[in-house]
C-alpha cells in the first residue's frame, strides 16, 4: 500500500490544490506534511478569490478532506531522503523511494515538492513573537486590516535597503502615516527625497525592540530611548527555500538561486515537478494554488506519455491491456 503514482510533499495550498486535480484524475497519491505551514500565524486570509477572510487553518482542513474524498491519502511526517531508482530495463517505468524522518519508505512514480520558504527576518525583540500579528511583511495581505492607522516599516541590512524603502512606498498606498526606520543605514539623498516627497517619515536611529502593551504592538523603540507609536509594522523579510530535496537530487538552479522550473512546475530533473514558494518566493496562496493545480495536469500528461509505448509493447506481445 506504499506504492503511488505520485507522492507530494508539502500539504500547504500548492500541494493540496496538485493532489486533488491528480485524485480526480484517478491517480493514487499521497501527501506527506510535517504541519509547519508558512502561514499559521495568521488569523486570516486575504486575497483568496472565494476564501477571503477565511483562516488559513480551514482552507487546508477544507483542501484536505477533498483530496481524501477523491482517495488520495495524507501522511502526516516529514521526508528525509527522495532518491531515484535506476531501471532495470526499457520498459520499466520511472521511481523514486520517499523516505520518511521516522524510516518510513514509500515508492512513486513522480514527485512534486510544495515545502515553501521560511521568512528570515530581524533578530530584534519582539519581531518574531508578533510575526504574522501586526509585525507583517506583505501589504496586499494584511495593509487593508491596518489602513488608516499609523504604521511602521522597518529597514534590515544595508544590502537590503533599497527593498525597505520600495515596501515604504507601497504601503504608503493604505495609510497616510507611514514611517521609515532605516535601522541605522544611511540614506542617499535622492531616497530621502522620495521619501519625503510622499509624506513617509524618517527616523535614523537604531532600532532596539518592538513595544508590546496588552497583547498588541504599540511601538517601536530606538536605541535612545525613544518611542514611536505604531500600530502595526511592515518589514521584507529574506525568503530561504526550503529546497533541500530538490537540490539533493540534484535540481538545476537558475541565476537567483532557486530551483528552476518551467511554466508546469517541471524540474530538470525528470520526474520531479515543484510548486509554489519553494520555488517562487512571491507566490501568495492564491498563486500557490494555481501552481500546484498545473503541476498536476502535467505530471498527469507525463505519466501517459510514459505509459503509452508500454501499452503499444505489450498489445502487441498479447498481453492484456491496462
Amino acid at each position: 500500500m506504499n506504492e503511488f503514482d505520485v507522492v507530494v510533499v508539502g500539504g500547504g495550498a500548492a500541494g493540496l490544490s496538485a493532489a486533488l486535480v491528480l485524485s480526480r484524475a484517478r491517480r493514487s497519491v499521497a501527501v506527506v506534511d510535517a504541519g509547519q505551514p508558512r502561514n499559521a500565524p495568521a488569523s486570516h486570509m486575504q486575497g483568496f478569490l472565494g476564501s477571503d477572510g477565511l483562516p488559513p487553518t480551514e482552507l487546508l482542513a477544507a483542501g484536505r478532506a477533498e483530496v481524501t474524498g477523491y482517495g488520495g491519502q495524507l501522511v502526516s511526517g516529514a521526508v528525509a531522503t527522495v532518491t531515484a531508482c535506476p531501471r532495470t530495463s526499457a520498459h520499466n517505468r520511472q521511481r523514486f523511494e520517499v523516505v520518511l524522518a521516522d524510516g518510513s519508505p514509500l515508492m512513486a512514480r513522480r514527485i512534486l515538492v510544495t515545502t515553501g520558504l521560511r521568512d528570515d527576518i530581524p533578530d530584534i525583540p519582539g519581531v518574531r513573537e508578533r510575526w504574522g500579528r501586526d509585525l507583517l511583511h506583505c501589504p496586499y495581505c494584511h495593509g487593508y486590516e491596518v489602513r488608516d492607522q499609523p504604521l511602521g516599516v522597518l529597514g534590515g541590512d544595508p544590502a537590503s535597503t533599497q527593498d525597505a524603502l520600495a515596501h515604504a512606498h507601497i504601503i504608503r498606498q493604505w495609510s497616510d502615516d507611514v514611517v521609515f526606520f532605516t535601522n541605522g543605514n544611511p540614506l542617499t539623498v535622492a531616497q530621502r527625497e522620495q521619501l519625503v516627497a510622499r509624506a513617509i517619515g524618517v527616523v535614523d536611529t537604531r532600532v532596539v525592540r518592538l513595544v508590546v502593551e496588552d497583547d498588541q504592538l504599540s511601538g517601536v523603540e530606538l536605541a535612545d530611548g525613544r518611542v514611536v507609536a505604531r500600530a502595526a509594522v511592515f518589514v521584507r523579510p529574506a525568503f530561504v527555500a526550503n529546497d533541500t530535496l530538490l537540490t539533493d537530487l540534484g535540481c538545476a538552479t537558475s541565476q537567483n538561486g532557486w530551483v528552476a522550473v518551467d511554466a508546469t512546475g517541471r524540474t530538470s530533473i525528470a520526474g520531479v515537478w515543484a510548486a509554489g514558494n519553494a520555488v517562487n518566493p512571491r507566490a501568495q496562496v492564491i498563486t500557490a494554488a494555481g501552481e500546484g493545480s498545473a503541476a498536476a495536469i502535467a505530471i498527469n500528461n507525463d505519466l501517459v506519455d510514459e505509459d503509452l509505448p508500454i501499452a503499444v509493447t505489450n498489445f502487441r506481445l498479447g498481453m492484456p491491456i491496462g
